[in-house]
């Protein structure tokens, strides 16, 4: 059991490393946001694995969903009011 968990540890750190290099060197600001958000979720679930579910469920809503949401909002409103 022990190594089944090891590997989906290393297999999730080096996604959320990957998705952490996508959000930095990405040059659309949208899929930059969505790359930030992907690593917070990544982040969720390897505090599942590590028997934390209650930061899990804290880090899913306000890191990945909360976060992601209020930057596409703002995001948004800059681009309505460049707009204009």
């Amino acid at each position: 059991m022990s190594n089944l968990l090891l590997g989906m540890s290393i297999v999730l750190v080096i996604a959320m490393f990957v998705t952490a290099l996508v959000a930095i060197s990405q040059r659309r600001l949208s899929i930059a946001i969505l790359a930030a958000g992907l690593v917070s979720l990544i982040a969720s679930v390897m505090f599942l694995l590590l028997a934390a579910p209650d930061v899990a469920m804290t880090e899913a809503a306000i890191g990945s969903g909360l976060t992601t949401f209020l930057f596409f909002f703002v995001l948004g409103r800059v681009r309505g009011e460049s707009d204009d």
